[in-house]
């Protein structure tokens, strides 16, 4: 599944710490109830900090991005 594989790769760890970090500065910036999203910004970038991928075991991957990276040839 390409978007898995996009995921898994570096640069789509960047994008999710990216996006996690737009919804972080939204939600602060416009406060009341949007502090919602911003808590929500802390899992792109939980997991593209920590290189792991939540949706990896839906689809019988796994969770860790080196482990699906080493078993798909990738570097």
């Amino acid at each position: 599944m390409a978007v898995l594989r996009f995921l898994y790769s570096p640069a789509g760890r960047v994008a999710r710490v990216v996006v996690g970090i737009g919804l972080i500065t939204i939600g602060a910036s416009l406060g009341g109830w949007w502090w919602l999203l911003a808590l929500v910004g802390l899992l792109p970038v939980a997991t593209g900090v920590l290189d792991i991928c939540t949706l990896g075991p839906l689809f019988g991957r796994p969770l860790s991005g080196r482990r699906f990276r080493e078993s798909a040839g990738q570097r």
